[in-house]
């Protein structure tokens, strides 16, 4: 099989994940240390937000129901089409204080600036090199005011999972499939590409009944270390004002898992 090119791979580990919504909604629908801990920040700030890679609405909603204007960004058709849907059933309130804007983060305009800006769950991840982080950058700043705030979570590089073999296949128990409603064998296969900085996560999923109907999604994620994060911020205009270590208002240590930078833009930053 003729192996794809840099940009394929890359593209397709961006998008394949978001496009199963069940099964992604399955999957993280008992991750809630997060919601918590974006939804107290929302409530905090008191303002109407704009959150990048709202995805379905596992974030965005809960935010709405706090009482909080949110705009949410995503390029993935399917889950905004499913954020649509599953707002349907909330009360009124909550579906006028929720607007979405399909497109790339990098590049779509919102003629509004926001006191508070988020990117949440790993989104910050498929920015894989750096003029991506640049453009996106570029692009928070154009949206938020100049007293605004700018807090995204990336899951930081564990050494051990760089390292692993992307022969072997790391297993898990069987599950019936969300979306299939096949019992399934799945495993992960992991790629680390030391020049790029990024994981290839290949998650393969074989029926119980018909292994000949396997398939697999691919999951690609840049891994971003401290310092260079730091630096990057630093020269796109933005100083950190915080650290929080697994959504906790908790210093990070050598055994965190995540880190969320609470940011604002750099004083005579143009």
């Amino acid at each position: 099989m003729k192996r794809r090119g840099p940009d394929a791979e890359l593209d397709a580990g961006a998008r394949a994940h978001y496009e199963d919504v069940g099964y992604y909604t399955n999957t993280y629908a008992t991750r809630e240390d997060d919601v918590a801990y974006y939804v107290e920040l929302a409530i905090g700030h008191g303002c109407p937000l704009l959150e990048y890679g709202c995805g379905n609405g596992r974030i965005t909603i809960p935010t709405a129901r706090a009482g909080l204007d949110i705009l949410g960004v995503d390029q993935a058709a399917p889950m905004l089409k499913d954020l649509k849907r599953r707002l349907q059933s909330e009360d009124p309130g909550v579906q006028q204080r929720v607007r979405t804007r399909r497109g790339d983060m990098r590049s779509v305009k919102i003629n509004e600036t926001f006191g508070l800006v988020t990117c949440t769950f790993n989104t910050f991840l498929h920015l894989y090199d750096r003029p991506s982080v640049e453009r996106y950058l570029a692009r928070v700043h154009q949206h938020l005011k100049p007293t605004g705030r700018f807090v995204f979570d990336v899951s930081l590089p564990d050494p051990e999972e760089l390292a692993r073999d992307p022969k072997r296949a790391y297993g898990t128990p069987r599950f019936r499939h969300a979306t299939t409603g096949q019992v399934v064998r799945y495993g992960e296969r992991f790629d680390y590409d030391d020049m790029r900085q990024v994981l290839f996560v290949a998650m393969e999923f074989e029926p119980r009944d018909a292994p000949d109907e396997k398939w697999m999604t691919p999951l690609a994620h840049r891994q971003f270390f401290p310092q260079e994060l730091e630096a990057l911020l630093h020269y796109n205009g933005f100083a950190i004002e915080a650290i929080d270590a697994d959504f906790q208002e908790l210093p990070p240590t050598n055994d965190s898992a995540a880190l969320i930078y609470h940011c604002k833009a750099r004083r005579g930053w143009r």
